[in-house]
């Protein structure tokens, strides 16, 4: 049962079925992505607790996937408890959708180098955290993803604008906001972190290559496969995302945010599964973030994971809000060498929702960069929407 039916849902389902799993999505409305391709689906608010245990106890799924932060963690704790399986598990689902509790497991318990940082529940507390932390500063919502809530504070008269965002534009309402200090950083990198079986039963941890990526301001535009990091980086990444998850324990994907400032690495956040700058893992791995999830939950052992092709992701962004979307720009972009479009189907638009990505191979991340945004602005530039 996914909990969360968007693009990431989506190719999670159709791995899944590929292995012979029963997919059941379930989100807050009606034609969700995943929902497409599943086999059976449920609308409603998995904010509620009642509603999202009688759909478990209706559907009695093996396994429940969260796939978004919008979840009665509380339900899930309680459903685990009573013998219901959650991926990765339900404690480590409800540590990573909260940031003050990742925040303090990673720099407290894992000991893992972190930006300085700072929770407050006002903005008089706000103010005085900028003053601590220094401007420029980060604001961002306790619960949230792709950027939603999160603000760079430059002068200290917009701390208390920021606040607002963060407290009301995460994906719930929430009084408590993190701010974190700004980092000069040379790299931001998801790191694709496998918990899984190996052959032998054992549990085991294994990497992806780090994925490189970029924000023009907070939400995930591009990212590009390998990052170009040398061995002793993308050691320390590896150390850094190994040690948060073996506290939070389970099977199944993360994906590790970092920060690369020269041969330092910082942890930034974590999502307890696939991550969306790994989109670009459909271009460039023999299994793509998804093959790998879908494995390891199903219980099956990883080998191994290998790099086939440098290549890249650009995201396809509606221009306004609308229904029915329609896409134009698809010949132009389809007849760039190594570029394969992926249309999620989402049923409505908004100002700078992800609609879509191009992915795109190349003989170097440069080159495949450059063809993914050729072709992102091609179909762009052809949405239309009623």
């Amino acid at each position: 049962m996914l909990l969360g039916s968007g693009e990431i849902g989506r190719e999670i389902a159709l791995e899944a079925i590929r292995m012979g799993a029963e997919v059941v999505a379930v989100d807050r409305y009606a034609n969700a992505p995943a929902m497409q391709v599943a086999h059976r689906h449920h609308v409603t608010a998995m904010t509620d607790g009642k509603a999202l245990r009688a759909l478990v106890e209706r559907e009695a799924p093996d396994l429940i996937v969260p796939e978004i932060e919008q979840i009665d963690t509380q339900e899930l704790l309680a459903l685990e408890q009573e013998g219901w399986t959650v991926v990765p598990r339900a404690e480590a689902t409800l540590v990573t959708m909260d940031r003050e509790r990742i925040r303090r497991l990673a720099a407290e318990k894992a000991g893992v180098r972190t930006s300085r940082y700072a929770f407050v529940e006002s903005p008089e507390e706000a103010r005085r955290a900028v003053e601590d932390l220094g401007l420029p500063c980060v604001f961002k919502a306790m619960m949230s993803s792709s950027g939603l809530g999160s603000t760079v504070v430059h002068k200290a008269e917009e701390a208390e604008e920021a606040y607002r965002r963060a407290r009301e534009q995460g994906r719930v309402v929430n009084p408590r906001v993190m701010v974190e200090e700004f980092i000069r950083f040379d790299q931001e990198i998801t790191l694709l972190t496998l918990r899984h079986y190996d052959r032998h039963g054992q549990v085991a941890t294994s990497f992806c290559p780090p994925i490189a990526h970029v924000r023009p301001g907070t939400h995930y535009h591009e990212s590009w496969q390998p990052a170009g990091l040398s061995p002793e980086v993308v050691a320390r990444a590896e150390a850094t995302a190994k040690a948060v998850t073996d506290h939070l324990g389970g099977i199944g994907l993360f994906g590790c945010e970092q920060f690369i400032r020269g041969e330092e690495v910082l942890f930034s956040e974590i999502s307890p599964r696939p991550h969306d700058t790994g989109l670009v893992t459909l271009a460039t791995q023999w299994q793509s973030e998804f093959a790998l999830h879908a494995r390891a939950i199903l219980g099956f052992p990883v080998p191994s994971i290998s790099l086939v092709s440098p290549g890249a992701a650009h995201v396809i962004l509606a221009p306004r809000e609308g229904w029915g979307p329609r896409f134009g720009g698809l010949w132009e972009a389809n007849r760039i060498p190594g570029v394969r479009v992926h249309l999620f189907g989402k049923p409505s638009a908004y100002p700078e929702r992800r609609m879509g990505i191009a992915l795109a191979q190349g003989s170097n991340v440069e080159e495949a960069r450059k063809r993914a945004e050729e072709a992102a602005h091609a179909v762009e530039r052809e949405i239309g929407l009623g």
